[in-house]
């Protein structure tokens, strides 16, 4: 389990654009959710 953990942060640390896309890609969805909830059932055209 400690290996796994240590292995990821390395993963990261060697690639912090992987790291920097990700957060994009998570606001990116949070706003697609946020502009779907106030829709309703627009939700469907996601």
């Amino acid at each position: 389990m400690t290996q796994r953990i240590s292995k990821s942060k390395r993963f990261y640390m060697m690639n912090p654009i992987i790291q920097f896309f990700k957060f994009i890609w998570l606001s990116i969805k949070i706003m697609l959710v946020v502009a779907g909830g106030h829709g309703g059932t627009r939700k469907a055209n996601n």
